[in-house]
């Protein structure tokens, strides 16, 4: 992996390559046309779910981020809590536990809807992207009700738009929670990369335009 900041195009380019990033019209859940869309599910081969393990634990060390237990929010976020729990371990020599939830409790067997790690100390989520944000926030609804303290959320992407008011939605999240919101790349990367590469040259018009409209 590059080193300093590198991974974070390293990322980027990855993702296109997969098919997680892609360029042209895609209506989000706000309702709003974004010229790009990332979708972290298209990681499914063992190489592509590693490097993306990978990532995230660089990002958890280079934040400096102190916490005891990683949770990753049912579903996208379960995959990426383990394997970046397994890269801590396995490259950097650090054993963190790892939980995940359940998006409907379990009647039977041990029940509840926490499975794994018991959430105590510090908490950090793992998640992909944040659109509205509900999944984060019943994230850590669940850590706080458990007597655990939120260390901070690590997305893969931070798209830097504005939430219901100047800050972002990131930002926002970051305010509400009292906690770092770190990511693997942002928007800002992103337009980077397109305004470097000719062959995506073609896009660039539209990204800035996105990032005019609704960035911050």
């Amino acid at each position: 992996m590059n080193s300093n900041n590198g991974y974070r195009r390293e990322f980027l380019e990855l993702a296109l390559r997969l098919g997680a990033l892609k360029f042209g019209s895609f209506t989000l859940k706000s309702g709003r046309v974004s010229p790009y869309f990332f979708n972290a599910g298209v990681f499914s081969s063992g190489s592509a779910i590693a490097a993306l393990g990978r990532y995230y634990a660089t990002v958890a060390l280079a934040a400096d981020l102190q916490f005891d237990v990683l949770f990753g929010p049912a579903y996208k976020g379960i995959p990426l809590a383990a394997v970046t729990a397994a890269t801590l371990s396995d490259q950097h020599g650090i054993d963190t536990q790892f939980a995940y939830n359940r998006k409907e409790a379990k009647q039977h067997g041990e029940g509840g809807s926490i499975v794994g790690a018991t959430l105590e100390g510090r908490v950090l989520v793992i998640d992909d992207v944040i659109t509205a944000g509900t999944a984060i926030r019943q994230a850590t609804a669940v850590i706080r009700e458990a007597g655990a303290e939120v260390a901070g959320v690590i997305l893969a992407l931070d798209r830097e738009e504005r939430g219901e008011g100047d800050l972002s939605a990131v930002q926002e999240l970051s305010v509400e929670l009292d906690a770092p919101v770190a990511s693997i790349a942002s928007l800002g990367d992103l337009i980077a990369m397109v305004g470097s590469a000719p062959d995506l040259a073609g896009f660039l018009p539209a990204m800035e335009a996105y990032r005019a409209r609704y960035g911050v």
